[in-house]
C-alpha cells in the first residue's frame, strides 16, 4: 500500500479515516476537498483540476481522499489501493450534521481556506440520494480494479473501520 484512493458519500468519513491511516502509514494525505475549493467556496477549474489529480497521483505515495465521481478514475487508476468506505445514508447525514455543529462559521481541516463549514438542503439531498445515484457505478469501478490487481476495500461500518485500522497499526 503506497498509492491510496479513499472514496465514498459525504459524511463516510473519509477525511477521518485518511488522517488516520496517514498517522499508521506515514504517507502524505491530499484531502481533495482542500484541494478543490478555493477561499469563499470558490470552485478550482476543470482543467486545473484534472491537471492536479495527474500531478498528486505521479507521487511515489500518497493518500488521497474524496469522491469526485467526474475524476475518479483518474486516482483509481494510479492506485494501488482503493478503500470505499460504504457507510448507511443515516450514518453519513448524522455524521455531516455532527460536522455542520461542530465547526459551525469555521473552516474544517481539510477544507481549503476561509471556506467556512455550511450546509444547505441541496447537499443534504445529495447526501439522500448518494447510494441511489452513484452507488452502482461506484461497485463496477471496484470490480475493474479489482480484476486490474489492485487492492480493493470496503468498509461499510465503524466497527470495520476501527478494526482495519488496528489491525494496520499491528503490523508496523
Amino acid at each position: 500500500m503506497k498509492q491510496i484512493a479513499i472514496i465514498g458519500s459525504p459524511g463516510a468519513g473519509k477525511s477521518t479515516f485518511a488522517r488516520q491511516l496517514g498517522d499508521i502509514t506515514a504517507i502524505e494525505v491530499f484531502h481533495l476537498d482542500s484541494l478543490f475549493w478555493k477561499p469563499r467556496w470558490v470552485e478550482t477549474p476543470k482543467s486545473e483540476w484534472i491537471e492536479l489529480q495527474h500531478s498528486l497521483v505521479k507521487r511515489p505515495t500518497w493518500i488521497i481522499d474524496g469522491n469526485y465521481a467526474a475524476t475518479m478514475d483518474i486516482r483509481i487508476d494510479a492506485a494501488d489501493t482503493v478503500i470505499f468506505l460504504d457507510f448507511a445514508r443515516r450514518v453519513c447525514l448524522y455524521r455531516v450534521a455532527k460536522r455542520v455543529l461542530r465547526y459551525h462559521g469555521q473552516t474544517r481541516p481539510d477544507l481549503g481556506k476561509e471556506c467556512p463549514e455550511k450546509i444547505d438542503v441541496a447537499f443534504l439531498w445529495y447526501i439522500w440520494g448518494f447510494r441511489k445515484r452513484e452507488h452502482e457505478t461506484i461497485v463496477k469501478r471496484l470490480h475493474a480494479a479489482k480484476q486490474a490487481g489492485k487492492q480493493v476495500i470496503r468498509l461499510k461500518t465503524r466497527r470495520e473501520v476501527a478494526e482495519y485500522l488496528a489491525l494496520l497499526g499491528s503490523q508496523r
